[in-house]
């Protein structure tokens, strides 16, 4: 049982897949091909945004969003205490301050509540510059960006959301990737649209903050990429990542599609003895994971275990919040209250999700050992 099934994607759309690539090969346009202006289009398109620069990676996404905001020194960004180590990384890097935030117990997205806490701690404790929200569609549900708005707003703020594992959701009819004032996403192939190697996009709006995407993408260059304007990096998606994501949109919402599905039969039949993922209303989950929590670590490894001695994959995301990750633990602003971010890594596990997995055959199956081993 493979935990997400690239194998089988691969296998049922094989020709089209193979074709794309080798219309790479033959044009031999490896780098900025036509390919990628057409990916941009229909990725701009159907998220519902003026614009999309795709890039390297989703973590080069993140930098280049708080690059084209001059964000650095003596700003306070605000990030999700529970998240992928680059959602805060690139804060850091940017020469900010990541203030971490406790998350919603349900969702496990960042916590309206406790981001205004985190604010007003900022601004009176502190002489950081409030800045940006980092708000992380984590496990492929959007965040509450109707309340995140509302106190960005209050506070003047701008929203910068991480949609690395949220493509594909929304609330409502909005799609995820629209959220933000600027949004990005990751192509990795294990994510809910992922190429055949490392890739992300930036998604925005804002014309001039496009621009300068754009720029500082390619060595910040200005008319042409002899001409440099600003200090910027080498990020760019190549052709055969750009074709082979092409020909994955085509599928993509059918196989989301699928992931609800299997969602809902994994829910009906673990609700009564783990603690299952919640959607909240008007809210539409991609499903980049399935995660599960347990009471306490000790009922979660006896699962592990038994999931493992019966050859099914099982992963755990993440195992520390980011306030305690060794390079933030002199981080003199760790002062808040983190008490559910830690109670979900100890506790938390995540089972195989995707679109060809046998929502009746094999997730019977992994309901089952579950069920021997608690």
């Amino acid at each position: 049982m493979e935990f997400r099934d690239l194998k089988q994607q691969y296998q049922l759309h094989k020709k089209e897949i193979d074709t794309a690539i080798q219309s790479v090969l033959n044009n031999t346009d490896f780098i900025s091909g036509s390919k990628v202006s057409q990916l941009e289009s229909e990725l701009a398109e159907y998220v519902g945004v003026e614009h999309c620069i795709t890039c390297a990676n989703g973590t080069d996404a993140l930098q280049l969003a708080l690059m084209a905001w001059d964000i650095g020194i003596s700003d306070a960004v605000f990030v999700p205490d529970f998240t992928f180590f680059s959602s805060a990384e690139v804060v850091s890097f940017a020469g900010a301050t990541p203030i971490f935030v406790d998350i919603d117990e349900e969702t496990y997205n960042i916590d309206p509540k406790s981001l205004e806490i985190a604010i007003d701690y900022v601004i009176k404790n502190t002489s950081l510059r409030p800045k940006v929200i980092v708000a992380v569609d984590l496990f492929g549900q959007p965040a509450d960006f109707g309340r995140i708005r509302q106190i960005a707003e209050q506070y003047e703020l701008l929203i910068l959301e991480d949609g690395a594992q949220g493509f594909g959701g929304r609330i409502g009819s909005q799609k995820a990737c629209s959220f933000g004032d600027i949004a990005t996403t990751s192509f990795f192939p294990a994510k809910p649209l992922g190429c055949y190697g490392d890739g992300g996009a930036v998604f925005t709006d804002n014309d001039a903050w496009a621009e300068l995407v754009r720029s500082y993408c390619v060595h910040g260059k200005g008319k042409d990429k002899y001409d440099n304007v600003r200090i910027g990096m080498n990020s760019r998606l190549d052709t055969l990542q750009a074709a082979v994501l092409i020909e994955k949109l085509k599928f993509f919402d059918n196989e989301v599609m699928q992931c609800n599905q299997i969602a809902k039969a994994y829910t009906k039949r673990l609700k009564e003895f783990v603690k299952v993922p919640i959607v909240k209303e008007g809210m539409y989950s991609s499903w980049a994971q399935y995660t599960i929590r347990f009471q306490d670590g000790e009922e979660r490894e006896r699962a592990i275990a038994g999931l493992k001695e019966n050859h099914i994959p099982s992963a755990i995301y993440y195992r520390k919040p980011m306030h305690i990750q060794k390079v933030f633990e002199e981080n003199k602003y760790n002062k808040l209250d983190y008490s559910i971010a830690e109670r979900t890594c100890d506790c938390c596990l995540s089972l195989p999700m995707h679109p060809y997995l046998d929502s009746a055959k094999e997730v019977e199956n992994i309901v089952g050992v579950l069920r021997s081993y608690l």
